[in-house]
């Protein structure tokens, strides 16, 4: 069913025409928005067999690529004066004669987009929740414990507390995106191959090194027979994908709520090559995310069964990364929207 909608839609986008820019624009509606064709193919996407995926996401992404070169190229030849109008439709009188400069995207978007990217590539699919949560999805779920610190109000902020007969129910902001995970185990069982980006908020106080609000992207994995060594090479295609062919990771023991055995893992600095410098505190190694198997008792506390299916999670800070790309020294330039900081990313978008 899903290869007669890629063949259709391929067939579709290879006819299309456009006689102005209105026209083009509706195209890109109808093809590339949110709601888009393309868009409930992925839709289509999530229900097929993990086998099939890795048959039909290049399938996929092919499409993709060919609306945006197909809609481009129509708009290209109403401005170059080869449309059916010769581009006098859309000739604006009223337009200063000046050059409009065009805005950039955000450094935080761009990295964001391109882990996402790598990571669609390899079979996952994006999964949304809401950012204000419960105590249940966000702490309850994964696995923390009553008086784990992370509830305290020095790390979190709380919303408000609600009662329901004996029952008290704290509403708050998340403090990580494992809350998504949560409510897809709640509602999916296994194969659940997901990624989970989003803003996050801790109470923390605000510096060059640290927010109180920052961008997270987590993974989750689950299935009969998911095995840490299939974490691991996960983690070193996303590296190598992400900062290059000769990239090396390593991983080292830490301990996470939510996963057993748990892991931190550094990349070898791509500045040095790993041969040590001062931003890799001459280790030769920069951290990146944390990761690790998920803790039996969260698979059963979201509902699935933990003697036939198993897990890996992972977590990394968009922050983080886009440091690691571009050596922003302070996080608060991510949010102070200065223009001059956002325009030397205009080659990166």
């Amino acid at each position: 069913m899903l290869k007669e909608k890629i063949e259709a839609l391929t067939s579709e986008i290879n006819g299309l025409i456009a006689g102005n820019l209105d026209e083009i624009e509706e195209l890109r509606i109808k093809y590339l928005s949110r709601k888009g064709a393309i868009n409930d193919l992925m839709a289509d996407f999530r229900n097929v067999a993990p086998e099939d995926k890795r048959i039909f996401g290049p399938l996929i992404n092919q499409v993709k690529q060919l609306a945006f070169d197909k809609i481009n190229g129509l708009r290209d030849q109403i401005n170059n004066g080869n449309g059916s109008d010769n581009g006098n439709a859309d000739l604006d009188l009223t337009r200063t004669p000046y050059p409009i400069q065009l805005g950039t995207r955000h450094p935080l978007s761009i990295v964001k987009n391109e882990i996402v990217e790598i990571f669609q590539r390899m079979g996952f699919t994006l999964a949304d929740g809401p950012e204000v949560e419960d105590d249940l999805h966000i702490f309850t779920k994964m696995n923390f414990a009553a008086d784990h610190p992370a509830r305290d109000m020095q790390d979190t902020f709380f919303v408000e507390e609600s009662k329901l007969g004996d029952v008290t129910k704290n509403i708050l902001l998340r403090s990580h995106t494992s809350s998504v995970q949560a409510r897809v185990m709640e509602k999916q069982q296994p194969p659940i191959r997901v990624i989970c980006p989003g803003r996050v908020y801790r109470n923390e106080a605000i510096t060059a090194r640290a927010h109180c609000f920052f961008h997270q992207i987590e993974g989750l994995y689950i299935d009969e027979n998911v095995s840490f060594t299939d974490l691991k090479q996960v983690m070193l295609t996303f590296a190598q994908e992400l900062f290059g062919p000769d990239t090396k990771i390593r991983l080292r023991p830490s301990y996470f709520p939510f996963t057993e055995p748990s892991a931190e893992m550094d990349i070898s600095c791509h500045i040095c090559g790993g041969e040590g410098c001062g931003f890799c505190k001459h280790t030769g190694w920069v951290e990146i995310l944390g990761c690790g198997m998920v803790d039996p008792n969260v698979l059963e506390l979201c509902g699935i069964d933990s003697k036939k299916y198993s897990g890996y999670a992972f977590g990394l800070g968009v922050e983080r990364i886009t440091n690691l790309k571009y050596q922003v020294s302070d996080l608060r330039m991510f949010s102070e929207n200065d223009k001059r900081f956002l325009e030397e990313f205009e080659s990166a978008n």
